[in-house]
């Protein structure tokens, strides 16, 4: 084991994810993928926007994570919408199962990005904001942003 760390590339973010819930416990997981899948995830070419995690027989699956089609895969090109099974530890996945039956709870993908030469995804577990949560937490961005305006601004006089 040589101690340097492992480079992180971040592929796709779910920002909307955050706007909508939150985030209570982050785990990290493998995804189940093709040859062809993981070359078009190394060029970017991947999206979890609209996708979300389902638990099935003690498995995690996501489904609706788009890994658009590598160019020169021909035949071998998967489905870019297909579901995919997510690879973690059993304990975790029943205890995820466990929360996601509690009302309110679901599981939420968070980042897709590369750990080394493996495909890693952040899953979060969540509970969904109301309106005025939404509300608040745009209220504070706008009044950072104002506050960062009038820094910015400042400094620049000097």
């Amino acid at each position: 084991m040589n101690g340097s760390k492992e480079s992180i590339k971040l592929i796709a973010n779910n920002k909307k994810a955050y706007h909508e819930y939150f985030v209570d416990e982050v785990y990290e997981a493998g995804i189940e993928l093709f040859g062809t899948e993981v070359k078009s995830i190394r060029m970017g070419h991947a999206s979890i926007k609209e996708s979300f995690i389902r638990g099935e027989k003690g498995e995690l699956f996501i489904y609706g994570m788009h890994v658009n089609p590598y160019e020169k895969g021909n035949i071998f090109n998967k489905d870019p919408l297909r579901t995919r099974k997510l690879l973690l530890h059993k304990g975790e996945i029943n205890k995820l199962l466990g929360k996601t039956t509690e009302k309110g709870y679901t599981i939420i993908p968070l980042e897709v990005y590369f750990k080394g030469s493996r495909v890693k995804i952040k899953i979060g577990l969540c509970r969904g904001k109301k309106l005025y949560d939404k509300r608040e937490d745009i209220a504070k961005k706008t009044q950072r942003r104002e506050l960062e305006r009038e820094f910015k601004s400042a400094n620049i006089r000097v």
